[in-house]
C-alpha cells in the first residue's frame, strides 16, 4: 500500500491527499483513506512526495539511439547488436518514469522481441507496443529501413505482412520528412487511395493506425481516411484541426525532436540536410501544434526519441516544450497519461490511477501540477506492478 502522498490521478481532476492505493497482484485494488491501511499490508510512505501514473510516450523508435546521425549507425550495426542495444534504452526508459512506449518503427522485428521479452519478465523495461517496419512508398521518407510499397493493394499486403509479424500498432509515412535525404517535410507521398487502404487494413483486424503525415495534404487524407493518431503535424490547418477534435484524432507533437537537431547543429555531428530541414519547419511547427491546442484536438505526449540527440529514457523535455506551447502542467500530465492510454487503447489496463487497472506508477518530489519538471526528482516507479525504481528514504513496514 501507498500513503502519505498527493495524488494527481492523470484525469485532470484536483489533486487529492490523505489517500493510500492499494496493489494486489500487480493491479490497483483500492484507492482509500489512508488512516485504515488493511492489517496484512507492506506500506511505503510517501509523506512529502506526489503520486501519479506511469507515463506514457507515444512515439519511440527503440532501434535509433539518438547518435547524431542514428540512421547511419542503425544501418552499420547488425540485428544483433541493434537488440541489444534497444534492451538497454527499455530499461533507461522504464527507470526515467515511462511505463508504456509505442514504438513506430525499426528493423527485423526488434521492438517486437523487446516487447515480448518485457511482458515476459526476462528483461526490464515499459509496456511495449510495436508497429514492426513503417509503411512508405518507394523512395518515400524512412525507406532504408521501411516497407516500400507502391499502389492501394501493395500498401494493403504490407499491412498484412506487419499483422503477420505481431504488429500491435501499424505505421505509415504519409509524407516526407526531416531524416531521409531528397525528401521534404511539405510533400505529401502516400496517395489517398494508399492511405485508405492501409487504415481499411489495419482496422479489421482491430488495429491501430499512426500516421507520419507532416505535409498539409497527407495530413488532411490520412484525417479524412480515420487515422488514429497524426505524428508531428507540421503543416496543420484550422479546417483539419476542427475536423480533428470533432473525430477525436490525437496530434501526437514530438516538439523536442526538431528541437534537438537545432541546438545540436551541423557540429554536433548531425546530417547537414536534417538541420536546414529543422530549421525550416521549427516555428509552423509550433503553430500547428497550438493549433491544434486551441482546436480541443486530443493531444498525447511521445518524443520520437532515438532521433538525432533526443536519447530514450526522460520524457519531461518534451512535456516542458507543451507547456512552454500554451498548455497548463495538468493538462500535459493527462498528455501523458489517461490521454496517451486511450490513443493506444489501453485506458482499460494504464494511465490512471484507479482500482482494476495495471499498477503503473510513479511518485516524485514537488508538484508536477505546477511545474512539470519536477517530474525529474523521481523517487519511485512501479511497472506492471513491480518497483524498478525506489529512491524512497524510509524502508517499506
Amino acid at each position: 500500500m501507498l500513503t502519505g502522498a498527493t495524488l494527481i490521478d492523470g484525469t485532470g481532476a484536483e489533486p487529492v491527499k490523505e489517500r493510500a492505493v492499494v496493489i494486489e497482484r500487480g493491479r490497483i485494488s483500492a484507492v482509500i483513506a489512508d488512516d485504515r491501511p488493511p492489517a496484512d499490508a507492506t506500506v511505503l510512505n510517501l509523506d512529502g512526495l506526489t503520486l501519479l501514473p506511469g507515463l506514457i510516450n507515444c512515439h519511440v523508435h527503440l532501434c535509433l539511439g539518438g547518435e547524431a546521425d542514428p540512421v547511419k549507425t542503425l544501418g552499420e550495426d547488425s540485428a544483433v547488436t541493434t537488440a541489444i542495444k534497444a534492451v538497454l534504452r527499455a530499461r533507461q526508459t522504464v527507470t526515467a518514469g515511462v511505463t508504456t512506449v509505442r514504438d513506430l518503427g525499426g528493423r527485423d522485428g526488434v521492438a517486437l522481441a523487446v516487447r515480448d521479452a518485457v511482458r515476459a519478465g526476462l528483461v526490464p523495461g515499459p509496456r511495449v507496443l510495436a508497429a514492426a517496419l513503417g509503411i512508405c512508398m518507394t523512395g518515400g521518407h524512412g525507406w532504408r529501413f521501411g516497407r516500400e510499397a507502391d499502389g492501394p493493394e501493395d500498401v494493403r499486403k504490407a499491412v498484412r505482412e506487419q499483422l503477420k509479424a505481431g504488429a500491435d500498432v501499424i505505421k505509415i509515412l504519409a509524407t516526407g520528412g526531416v531524416l531521409t535525404p531528397g525528401v521534404e517535410p511539405g510533400s505529401p507521398q502516400l496517395t489517398p487511395e494508399e492511405i485508405r487502404a492501409a487504415i481499411e487494413e489495419a482496422k479489421k483486424a482491430g488495429r491501430r493506425i499512426a500516421a507520419h503525415a507532416q505535409a498539409t495534404a497527407g495530413i488532411a487524407a490520412c484525417v479524412d481516411a480515420g487515422i488514429t493518431s497524426i505524428e508531428h503535424g507540421i503543416f496543420l490547418t484550422e479546417p483539419i484541426a476542427r475536423k480533428m477534435a470533432k473525430e477525436g484524432i490525437a496530434l501526437v507533437g514530438t516538439l523536442v525532436a526538431p528541437e534537438a537537431i537545432i541546438a545540436g547543429g551541423i557540429a554536433a555531428g548531425i546530417p547537414e540536410f536534417a538541420v536546414r530541414k529543422s530549421e525550416a519547419v521549427r516555428g509552423r511547427h509550433l503553430e500547428s501544434f497550438q493549433m491544434a491546442v486551441r482546436a480541443g484536438v486530443p493531444i498525447a505526449a511521445g518524443t520520437d526519441a532515438g532521433t538525432p540527440l533526443n536519447p530514450h529514457g526522460s520524457i519531461v523535455p518534451e512535456l516542458s516544450l507543451m507547456v512552454k506551447a500554451g498548455m497548463a502542467p495538468r493538462e500535459v500530465i493527462r498528455s501523458a497519461t489517461s490521454v496517451a492510454a486511450r490513443v493506444l487503447g489501453l485506458e482499460g489496463e494504464t494511465g490512471r490511477i484507479a482500482p482494476g487497472l495495471v499498477a503503473d506508477l510513479i511518485a516524485v518530489g514537488g508538484d508536477p501540477g505546477e511545474r512539470v519538471e519536477a517530474l525529474n526528482d523521481l523517487r519511485l516507479v512501479i511497472a506492471n506492478g513491480a518497483i524498478v525504481v525506489n529512491r524512497l528514504a524510509e524502508a517499506p513496514r
